[in-house]
């Protein structure tokens, strides 16, 4: 396992006084003020998984994963002319991973293979005085295997105050790269040496080596498929007493283009192996509610459920349920537990059980009929002086265990520092 360690970034922000204190209040209250640097948020965080489904196999073979993720959020605020509270955010992602399975993207499966995720993205959110925003996002993420970029609209409405109406329109544009298992690469001769890489020789005559270095191939010999994501997000929140707040939401998802995984292979009864196969079009339907209730100044309770089907035949259920408890006025905890159950897709099948027959296939078994369960706890500070300086504010740890019944498991820890 290669280790990353925690980046501790020194940054120390120093706010200027924009105004005097013989300023008059009018004049301090509409007068404009450029955008300044208001929050720096720095999260961490560690993921390790075992299990036995491979995809990448079949169905069969190592799941194991390790991620690494860091996160950087610098959150800027000003205030125009027109008294509209303008908020830039601008974040910058970074995850590495060790993933066993993809090492058997070559048949050779010497070893694990390790890949590198970049995502920054920038929010723009413009609010009125009344509480009514707009904004927009745009989103960029880049793998070996896949490049993303994103635009999303999303708009606020006070209908009183108590009440919100939020929307959200957005659109993902991937590109695929259609990296084949080693014996699977169309119009290619495929020679793999015994303890090295493997070559393949494309139509075209020019030789690559893949390998277990899926990141180092030559471009064109290596095609991308596009796979198209548009969602379209509708959430009412209300507050109904001084204790109870609920909101309700709907999705509704459309996807086209590629939508399985090149390097997923298939193996049929009669012990051939092939690509996955799913269909080039799927929408999915998920609705949520949510319920916070506030008992008296140390408790709260947060319930969430969500139900989902999609046109694949997969129908699920969410459950979700976190307490946060206030020790002090500083420290909390916060034990959680989520419960999710799924149907199979019409398409999924077990390792050596899918025929000729079928029109689609896959034996991924993100797609088979199963339950997970989720527990964990967090902590967090907010000392009033902060932790150990004052613009140091605040510092939340999380861990949970996952479980799943397909004999998945999971550990993840992290760390998120906010600094003022």
């Amino acid at each position: 396992m290669r280790k990353l360690s925690l980046t501790v970034i020194g940054l120390y922000m120093m706010f200027l006084h924009a105004f005097s204190q013989n300023s008059k209040p009018d004049t301090i209250v509409y007068q404009s003020k450029p955008l300044k640097l208001e929050e720096v948020n720095l999260v961490s965080s560690y993921y390790k998984q075992e299990g036995q489904h491979s995809a990448v196999t079949g169905g069969i073979g190592n799941e194991h994963v390790v991620d690494l993720s860091n996160g950087l959020e610098l959150k800027f605020v000003g205030w125009d002319p027109d008294h509209n509270k303008h908020t830039l955010s601008l974040e910058m992602g970074f995850d590495h991973h060790t993933a066993a399975s993809s090492a058997y993207v070559s048949k050779t499966g010497a070893s694990s293979t390790q890949g590198t995720r970049i995502y920054p993205s920038v929010n723009w959110t413009i609010e009125n005085d009344k509480g009514n925003s707009v904004g927009f996002g745009t989103y960029y993420s880049t793998e070996y295997n896949y490049q993303s970029f994103g635009l999303d609209v999303h708009a606020t409405r006070k209908l009183s105050s108590n009440s919100e109406l939020n929307a959200k329109v957005s659109g993902f544009f991937d590109k695929v790269k259609m990296i084949y298992p080693s014996e699977l690469v169309p119009g290619t001769t495929v020679t793999t040496t015994p303890t090295g890489p493997t070559y393949y020789t494309t139509a075209s005559g020019r030789t690559v080596a893949l390998g277990s270095s899926l990141g180092k191939s030559v471009k064109d010999a290596i095609p991308t498929s596009p796979r198209n994501t548009f969602t379209g997000s509708l959430s009412f929140a209300q507050i109904i007493n001084t204790r109870l707040q609920a909101s309700v939401s709907v999705d509704l998802v459309s996807q086209n283009g590629y939508l399985g995984l090149p390097f997923h292979r298939v193996y049929f009864t009669d012990g051939t192996a092939h690509v996955e196969n799913l269909p080039s079009t799927r929408t999915k339907l998920p609705v949520g509610v949510r319920l916070n209730y506030f008992m008296g100044d140390n408790v709260v309770i947060r319930s969430y459920y969500r139900y989902y089907q999609d046109d694949w035949g997969l129908t699920s259920h969410t459950a979700e349920v976190e307490v946060p408890i206030k020790l002090s006025s500083f420290f909390s905890v916060s034990p959680f537990y989520r419960y999710y159950t799924q149907t199979a897709a019409k398409y999924f099948k077990p390792y050596a059980v899918h025929t000729a027959s079928d029109t689609y296939y896959t034996s991924n078994y993100s797609l088979s009929a199963l339950t997970s369960q989720f527990i964990g706890a967090g902590v967090h500070m907010a000392p009033p002086n902060g932790i150990m300086n004052q613009h140091f504010s605040a510092l939340e740890i999380r861990y949970g265990h996952y479980t799943q019944s397909t004999d998945l498991y999971a550990s993840s820890i992290s760390f998120a520092f906010t600094f003022k």
